[in-house]
């Protein structure tokens, strides 16, 4: 394997190793985190912060979690977080040139804490094959560089040698509730068709539109949730998308 040297955050540097975390993706869609770590709660994630290094969220941040072993340096786990807004179609080389892509992990140069901010948009095709989150708009204007595959379907994006955002293939196999273990059967297609139109409504500009009423907005909303409520296979999931978009109506409901 060749290694690779990436910037993570603000200042770290780490480097590229051949091992890839072994944890199943969780998809935590009623708080929208992607978490890729042992822990099963909260306070797992706490009890790990004295061995652990990185960037977290604390007072007023908004950072993603990197977490790195504080003995190896090595990445030990996880959270990304839903971006508030998403892009509706892809612009540029990053939405059609594929950089290459490499499965493994990280170490990190120094054992220090960081600052990652979150990203700030995202895109979801329809069928749901892939979510995709980017640091800003620009990064697709600019062809990514290269894939770090972390973890099953999870990759980081590199561009210019920086992490620029990351991405979850299949997002609705690793649909969850909280830190609970996804459904180990795969999703049905009509559940991958639904988290595309949910991931939609509960992000700018649409749920926006939501909050203000809009007629058509809300037309979307109520079939999407319709939909979810008549859906026969696939149920978890089903209820886990349902509980989210029957909260958003029950919020905003005009």
């Amino acid at each position: 394997m060749t290694k690779v040297r990436i910037t993570v955050g603000d200042t770290m540097s780490a480097e590229t190793t051949d091992r890839p975390l072994a944890f199943t993706p969780r998809f935590d869609f009623r708080d929208l985190q992607l978490i890729v770590a042992g822990y099963s709660d909260p306070a797992g994630r706490e009890r790990q912060l004295p061995d652990t290094f990185g960037s977290k969220q604390w007072l007023w941040s908004q950072d993603e979690h990197f977490r790195f072993d504080r003995g190896s340096r090595e990445l030990c786990g996880l959270t990304f977080f839903l971006p508030p807004q998403s892009v509706s179609v892809p612009r540029g080389p990053a939405a059609h040139d594929e950089p290459r892509t490499q499965a493994g992990g990280l170490r990190a140069d120094t054992a220090r804490e960081f600052a990652m901010p979150q990203t700030t948009v995202f895109h979801c095709d329809p069928g749901a094959t892939e979510l995709r989150c980017l640091r800003d708009v620009g990064v697709l204007d600019r062809r990514l560089d290269a894939r770090l595959v972390l973890a099953p379907d999870v990759a980081l994006l590199v561009q210019e040698g920086a992490v620029v955002g990351w991405s979850l293939g299949d997002p609705a196999r690793y649909l969850t509730d909280g830190f609970a273990e996804p459904q180990p059967s795969p999703p049905a297609p009509a559940t991958r068709l639904r988290l595309a139109e949910c991931l939609e409504l509960v992000s700018s500009p649409l749920v926006d539109q939501v909050m203000d009423e809009d007629a058509d907005a809300w037309h979307r909303l109520r079939a999407t949730e319709r939909a979810l409520r008549e859906q026969r296979d696939d149920r978890p999931r089903a209820e886990i998308l349902h509980g989210v978009i029957s909260r958003l109506i029950e919020d905003y409901e005009p």
